[in-house]
């Protein structure tokens, strides 16, 4: 290959390689801190008009549940059962929403 000097040619030079580099630091930074914050945001979800809450950090793990007595009904495990899943659900969608204004494009099996 006579006179191939190596590098991307077309003009690509290490000025526009350095821009780049920069660019893609600046992006990885970014990522970083979202997600820092995502891990330390606290998500609440409801049901039952707040009887049922349950918290989720932005990384979608379970921090705390808190049931109002009065929707404790012993001979009804199923009614309980259910609220908590409906609040866990709300909260869910919650971090979904959170997740894609923090880090757009990451919706993809990212967490």
């Amino acid at each position: 290959m006579a006179g191939y000097k190596g590098g991307f040619g077309g003009g690509f030079g290490g000025n526009q390689m350095q821009q780049l580099m920069k660019q893609a630091q600046k992006m990885q930074q970014d990522m970083q801190r979202a997600q820092e914050e995502l891990e330390e945001a606290e998500i609440e979800g409801k049901s039952a008009g707040g009887a049922v809450t349950v918290i989720l950090n932005g990384k979608k793990v379970l921090q705390s549940i808190n049931i109002d007595p009065s929707v404790i009904d012993p001979d009804d495990n199923e009614m309980l059962e259910d609220l908590i899943v409906a609040a866990f659900n709300d909260a869910y969608d919650k971090v979904e929403e959170l997740v894609k204004e923090k880090m757009p494009g990451a919706g993809m099996g990212m967490f």
